[in-house]
Order: structure tokens, then sequence, then C-alpha cells
């Protein structure tokens, strides 16, 4: 066996020294070049900042966008994660997560993001997880949320803070929160992104109790800066992944300048407008016209129909109401409910009291009438639309102040109606049954309704979501306030099948309290497919169930009331009472308008029998028509379905 002497032992340990260190500096190079291609081209790191959107109305999904616009303007690579299509499995491997959170009912995240937040709580919960599960993680959370819900402001967001740093992850920033009623969203949310950009851009790490903290991190250190690992699977192409939000409620969002220059113009004596950027586009994408800060007005479809001369609406079959003159408006655009069969689907603001800037009560007639006969013109030329109809509807006779909102929310409600009524424009009035103190100061309305959701407690809070604890208390009281109206009153009942049509005898109860002169009686409409409803067609009754169940509350009456009117197409049919508007035999439901003026200007005490007048043999229960005025012509769209083989 050959022995090795010292010097050529010492020469190979040199050239094995050599090749290592040799290896080693190629393997570094590679790696490092490795590292330097990913921080230069961000698009190959897999594990890029998330930004996960938890909404219901899309307020939240449309902020989401808009901070992942900033950040890739700033350069700064994430990726926009909807909750619903993410594993939370997965969150331990993320290193850096930005959360735009909506807190929904009863201070919950909205349904597509239970999960999410219940692996959450539960790992939280959970002593075999421990505290250092997400140790590797950065992140910061936003708020949207409405101060009119009380403690449950917000507390989605902080809920979400809470169980991160509970599992170890770092808060970058502090919670911020949003309110979406008081005009300040957007100010709030693009202090809350210039934190959040400060801080990443800054590589400054974790903000605690105001001060910012190192995370030792090199910040000459591009390929570290997000706090990414450089793992070998990183080489692996993850182009963006951006959400496309097509029936995103908010439409595109304003700029951040411009909704600075909106917030800080939107204040007087420290008021804010009601209706935020945000809002108003919403609004405005389906079809309203904003008046001022805080109303609206929109053109209603049987207004067209009846200027095509093809029909108009339960009100003009029950009331004489000329549907081709007849205004939709509100000067409120808040409400303190979130019915389940909102036609606007969330998207108009709520709150309890009035916190908002006002608007002058001449001013809000003068433009509501402004647009709305914009809106008439553009009718000229339509198939249908006579010179004579079109010139009718640029002289309107009625407004329907219940387009959306509470109106009697208004602090001037009744210089406004004094307004319609001096240009002898007729108001019907509706109102949710929150503020009974209102309906007792509201001076005469031509016809003043309260709608009735639900007949107890239970179902109404359910239906109705109101915004007060003591709800039933004021449903109650608005109903006594709605006895003591000498004016024509309404109970408006929308039936939602399976939520409020099987408490017949309730609702009878009901009628006792408030002694309505009518019961609206209408099948709920269906409006699409919402994240913040539940309903669906099979909701919607027949106009069968609803005639059943009229016929059955006016048995149940024994007489003080009967079915006196229907409209088919509406799904409407109106109880009237009997010993009131039934005159030998012959119904009194429609309107006498010019009496009513009359009667307002002389200033004199008057009641509902004052202004009645006979209601036409075609709108009566029962008739051949089914409510359609035998002077319009009836129009039945072709539908083309394709045969079955």
């Amino acid at each position: 066996m050959a022995v090795m002497s010292r010097s050529s032992f010492s020469t190979r340990l040199t050239l094995l020294a050599l090749l290592s260190a040799s290896t080693f500096y190629f393997f570094y190079k590679s790696r490092r070049l490795k590292r330097l291609k990913h921080s230069l081209n961000p698009s190959l790191n897999t594990n890029r900042g998330k930004i996960f959107f938890i909404s219901q109305t899309g307020t939240s999904k449309t902020l989401a966008h808009r901070l992942l616009n900033l950040l890739h303007s700033q350069n700064l690579h994430f990726d926009l994660i909807d909750p619903k299509q993410y594993e939370p499995e997965d969150l331990p491997k993320e290193t850096l997560v930005l959360i735009v959170a909506s807190t929904w009912e009863d201070g919950k995240p909205p349904p597509d993001a239970r999960f999410f937040a219940d692996w959450l709580a539960e790992s939280a919960a959970d002593f075999r997880v421990g505290s250092l599960l997400l140790s590797r993680l950065r992140f910061a959370v936003f708020g949207v949320g409405s101060r009119a819900y009380g403690e449950a402001y917000n507390a989605v967001a902080q809920e979400f803070s809470r169980r991160l740093k509970e599992l170890g992850g770092k808060e970058m920033v502090g919670v911020g929160e949003g309110d979406v009623d008081r005009g300040d969203l957007d100010r709030v949310f693009e202090e809350w992104s210039t934190k959040v950009v400060g801080v990443l851009e800054g590589g400054r790490g974790v903000v605690e109790n105001g001060a910012v903290l190192g995370n030792g991190v090199d910040e000459n250190d591009n390929d570290s800066a997000y706090g990414w690992e450089t793992d070998d699977e990183e080489e692996e192409n993850g182009g963006e992944s951006e959400v496309v939000d097509l029936e995103d409620i908010a439409g595109k969002a304003p700029s951040r300048k411009s909704s600075s220059m909106a917030e800080t113009n939107g204040r007087i004596n420290g008021k804010r407008d009601m209706v935020t950027p945000v809002i108003r586009t919403s609004l405005e994408k389906q079809g309203y016209k904003i008046i001022g800060s805080h109303s609206g007005v929109k053109i209603c479809r049987w207004t067209k129909s009846q200027l095509r001369g093809r029909g108009g609406c339960y009100k003009h079959s029950f009331y004489g109401i000329e549907s081709h003159r007849c205004m939709e408006a509100t000067p409120s655009l808040a409400c303190a409910n979130k019915c389940v069969f909102c036609w606007r689907h969330h998207t108009n603001p709520v709150g309890k009291s009035w916190q908002w800037k006002m608007d002058d009560p001449l001013e809000i007639v003068n433009s509501a009438i402004d647009q709305h006969l914009k809106m008439i013109k553009q009718m000229k030329g339509v198939p249908g639309v006579t010179l004579e109809r079109l010139n009718e509807g640029l002289s309107p006779r009625h407004c329907a102040l219940s387009l959306v909102g509470e109106p009697i929310m208004y602090p001037e409600i009744n210089t406004l109606v004094d307004e319609l009524h001096s240009r002898r424009i007729s108001t019907f009035l509706v109102t949710n049954a929150q503020f009974p103190e209102k309906i007792r100061m509201l001076k005469p309305i031509t016809q003043l309704y309260v709608s009735v959701d639900a007949a107890t407690k239970d179902s109404l809070k359910a239906i109705d979501r109101p915004l007060f604890g003591d709800f039933w208390e004021r449903f109650i009281d608005s109903l006594k306030a709605l006895k003591e109206k000498q004016q024509r009153t309404v109970y408006r009942l929308t039936l939602v099948k399976g939520w409020n049509t099987e408490d017949i005898e309730a609702y009878f109860n009901l009628f006792s309290i408030g002694k309505p002169d009518f019961v609206e009686i209408k099948g709920v409409t269906y409006c699409g497919s919402s994240a913040t409803s539940k309903l669906t067609m099979e909701n919607v009754p027949w106009h069968s169930d609803v005639k059943a169940f009229s016929e059955t509350l006016a048995i149940k009456s024994e007489g003080e009331y009967e079915v006196a009117c229907e409209h088919v197409h509406s799904c409407c049919v109106l109880l009237a009472k009997t010993a009131k508007f039934k005159v030998n035999g012959q119904w009194f439901t429609w309107i006498d308008y010019d009496k009513f003026h009359d009667l307002v200007a002389s200033g004199k005490t008057f009641n509902s029998n004052d202004y009645m007048a006979a209601t036409p043999l075609w709108a009566v229960y029962g008739a051949e028509e089914g409510g359609f005025d035998p002077d319009q012509s009836r129009y039945r769209k072709e539908r083309h379905h394709k045969s079955s083989s």
C-alpha cells in the first residue's frame, strides 16, 4: 500500500480547499443571481404579498382594488384574493398580508369569509397550534363599517387583527376604521394606505404603540425587502392574478385626490355629505340623479309605460294617480333598516338620526323637478309617446316620496311637503315605522304609508334588519301615531314567501293599533341576485297567493275591511275600510286631487272623506280588466323560446 507523503497530502488539501471555495463561490453567485432575478421581476415570485377583500356589497372590494393599484404604482407587487377561493391552511406560508374587511350583520363577516374567519378563530383557540404559527407574517387590516351599529362597528376588522396577532403575526400599522355612512371613508382609507406604503417602502417592519420597530431586514438587500423567502421553488412563474370585478356596485372608484377634495368640500360646520363618492357612483350607476348632498330622483318604469300609453302602476288603479305625471324622489337617501328585499341592495347609507349636512328644501324641490323633466324629455320620439302625453309628463302632479331611504328623517320634511303642495303636486310618503315622533309632527300628506313588513318582533327583525335596538317598540308606536292622522293612511304589506306569509292572525291584530284607511298587500319584487339578500324567485308569491292572503284578512275583519281593488300586473291587492269608502255599493278609493289642494290651501282641518273620488269599475277587485286601464293599450312582449328536441 502506497503511503502518501506529507507534502502530497498538503497539496491535496490545498486543492480541495480551493475547489470547495470555488464551488461555494459559484453556488453563492448562482443563489445571489437567482435572488436578484426575483427582486427585479417580482412576478416570478410565488410568495407575493396578498390583499384579501372581505366584502358584501362591493365597497371593500372596490377599496382593495384601489389599494392594489396604489401598491403597483409604487412597484410593490401584490395579488388580490377572494377569501372564499383561498385555503386558510396556506396562511402560515404567507409573509405579507393586507386585509380590507367589511362588518355585516350582528358584527359578523359576510358569508363568503365565514370559513376563513372561523379557521382563524379556531386556530387561535387551539392550544396545539401555538402562537408561532404565523411568525413569518406581517399584516395590516382596514375595516369598513357603520357607526350606526354601535359596538359592532368594524368588529370584523378588529377580530382579524386580534386573531392574527394571537397566532404570531406582526401588525405593520394599526387597524384602520372607515365609516361608510359618515362621508370620511375615502379620506380614512387614503391615510391608512399611505401608512402601509410608507412601511413597505421603508422596510421598517412593525408599528407598535405608534413607534416603528425594526424587523432585522437589511434594507439594502433587495430580495428580502418584503420578507420573502428565496427557496428553489420560487423559480416558478407566479404571474399576477388580479380579481376582475364585473359587478362592482361602486363602479370606477374616484381618484384619491378627488376623494380628498370631496371630503374637504363636503363639510359645513363639521357636517359631512350623506352621499360619499363611492355611494354616489353606485347610485348613479343604478340610474339615480343625485340632488345636492342627500337627495335623489329617478324615473319610474311605470312613468315610461303610461307615457307610451301602455298602462299605469297600481297607484293609478287604486287611487287615480297619473303615472306619466308622477315624480319618484326622496329628500333622504339614508335609512334605518337594511331590508332583505331592498331594491337598492343596500348601496344607500344608513343611520338612526340626521348627522349630515342639510340642503335647502326649496333647492331640493327645484332640482328634483328639473332632473325629472330632463328624464321625461328623453322619452321624446320613443314609440307610443304622443306630444299630448309628453306635455302632460312635463307638468308633474304627483310626487312619490318613497324612492329609497327614509324621507321622514329629513329635518325640513314639512317645508318640503308645503313646497310641493303649493305647486299642486300631491304627496305619497312612505315611512319604515321607526320614527314615530316624526310621524306625529308631520303636516297633512295626500296619503301617508307605513311599511308593515312583518307582524311579529322576530320576523320584523329578520326581514327589516333594523338598526334600532328598540325597533319593535318604535314600530308599534309608529302605528299608534298613524291612527292619530286625519288624512288618508295606509299599511303597506310586502309578502315574502317563506318569511312572512304565515302570520295572518298577527297581521290582523295590528289593524286595531293603527286603524289604517287602506291596506296594500303586494308580492315582493325579485330584483336579481345580490350578496346582501338571500331571496330567490322561490320567495316571490303568485298573484293568486296574494289574493288568498288578502281575502283571509278581509274575512277576519268581519266586514270592517273588504278587498276593493287589484292590479294583477303588480301582484298587488287593496283592502279598504268598508264603512268609509264604500258608498251605496260603490267604492271611492280614488282621490280628488284638486279638492285636496284646495283643502290644504284653506288652512282648515279636513279628513280623508273630504277628498275621495269614485273608483272606476275596471279597477275594482274581480273586474275582467284586472286593474288595467282600458283607455291604455295592453302590450305583451313576444318571448321566443328554443324548442326542445
